[in-house]
């Protein structure tokens, strides 16, 4: 049974969200104390994160950090701030979607199944532990770390997805419709920024090993990864 923490203080919302997983054999449970997250994260060790913006003391922004030093499960943010930057905002600090209030209780439970699939079921990432390759650049897939030399750089599962294509297809172009059918399966709901926004935290990623400019943009097609890059080294 797919374990899911609720971390949110809008008491009538929780009982209807609990009451719905249940019904679907998940085994969800609420913060009890909004001072201490993290902590009751790492007791409940959840499959998945169900997290709202607006929370007594610090925001859902800090615990989604919180969470992302030492978990790359997948975390959903549930809130009534719809503005763009907000969605921004919860991709940049480690968020794998973002849903905004009110909700179709369908819709959620659609993007829950999709995040689960991706992360622990049949197109989980680490269902075989393979690496890609690309000049001395590694993707390990399983342990969702990208390596050169004796540096590892940890990822995200969804920076892990959008990696491994770019790489399997290095100094092709690869559309932006492949990229976001690879990460998710439900595209009708995504933002098209959201890829934007997934682009820009990989690029991060790739600079942290002194890669810049790799990773291009291709107007009116998509993205390529070129292999004719090198480190700053």
């Amino acid at each position: 049974m797919f374990k899911i923490l609720i971390v949110e203080d809008d008491v009538k919302l929780v009982s209807l969200l609990e009451d719905f997983l249940y019904k679907y054999g998940y085994e969800p449970c609420t913060v009890k104390s909004f001072d201490t997250v993290l902590a009751e994260f790492e007791q409940f060790e959840p499959h998945i994160v169900l997290l709202d913006v607006n929370l007594p003391k610090y925001d859902g922004y800090y615990w989604c950090r919180q969470i992302r030093k030492i978990s790359t499960c997948p975390i959903l943010f549930v809130s009534a701030r719809d503005a763009k930057m907000d969605q921004v905002m919860a991709l940049e600090n480690g968020a794998d979607d973002y849903i905004t209030k009110p909700f179709d209780y369908e819709i959620v439970l659609a993007k829950i199944k999709s995040q689960l699939r991706r992360a622990y079921g049949s197109y989980a990432v680490n269902q075989n532990g393979w690496t890609v390759k690309v000049n001395d650049l590694v993707l390990d897939v399983e342990r969702l770390e990208l390596r050169l030399g004796e540096k590892k750089v940890e990822l995200s599962h969804t920076e892990a997805r959008i990696l491994e294509e770019l790489m399997n297809k290095a100094d092709r172009v690869v559309g932006r419709e492949r990229l976001l059918g690879k990460i998710w399966d439900d595209q009708v709901f995504v933002d098209d920024n959201t890829l934007n926004v997934y682009i820009t935290r990989v690029r991060k990623k790739l600079a942290q090993h002194d890669i810049h400019d790799a990773l291009q943009t291709v107007r009116g097609r998509g993205y390529l990864l070129t292999t004719s890059w090198s480190t700053d080294e």
